[in-house]
């Protein structure tokens, strides 16, 4: 069960019924953060619409989806969840990355060595993924993928998450299998892991 942290500090789960339907104001910030749990909540079964201040798709977040009534969740400033816009450009190839991997309440300065930084992280993963992708197909490893939704559930944790990607690349499974897992992971992250794959 995805739960977030209140303004008193305890975990709470999300609202129930057929739709969640969530608002992101934060900014580029706000909306990568609310993408994330738009997909963890999806993972969990649960139909989710986003609605978006903008057009954050150069940050792989799907175009907002509009729709009546009060939002269920608010992701932003004193929300709940709470979250600070960043300060700072959230330009580049590593601008999702640099933001999820800090957690969601703490401020964030989207410097370019941050920046810098993230896109270096990213551009590693995708050309590890690409290498794996032409060796022999093996099962994903589910220990991992559930060690990262039990992260994201426990108020999206996504930084451990990420670690579990770390984790994995650094492992001594096979390359099929890693393949696979950073797939799987990927659907809840976001990153595009794949895109050096037949470059």
């Amino acid at each position: 069960m995805l739960r977030l942290r209140d303004a008193d500090g305890e975990l709470t789960g999300l609202p129930g019924g057929p739709v969640l339907r969530i608002r992101a104001d934060a900014g580029p910030r706000g909306a990568v953060v609310a993408d994330v749990l738009r997909r963890a909540a999806e993972r969990g079964g649960r139909r989710v619409l986003l609605a978006l201040p903008g057009d954050f798709t150069a940050l792989g977040v799907a175009p907002s989806q509009d729709f009546h009534g009060e939002p269920d969740v608010v992701v932003g400033p004193g929300a709940w969840p709470d979250v600070p816009p960043a300060s700072g450009s959230a330009d580049g190839p590593g601008a999702r990355l640099a933001v999820l991997a800090t957690p969601y309440r703490e401020p964030l300065d989207l410097t370019p060595s941050r920046l810098a930084a993230a896109a270096a992280r990213l551009d590693a993963w995708r050309t590890s993924v690409a290498a794996w992708a032409r060796e022999p197909g093996r099962p994903l490893d589910r220990a991992s993928v559930r060690a990262a939704e039990t992260a994201l559930a426990d108020d999206l944790d996504v930084p451990a998450a990420l670690a579990v990607l770390d984790r994995v690349a650094a492992s001594d499974l096979a390359p099929g299998a890693k393949l696979e897992t950073f797939i799987a992971l990927d659907l809840l992250l976001g990153l595009n892991l794949v895109a050096a794959i037949g470059r």
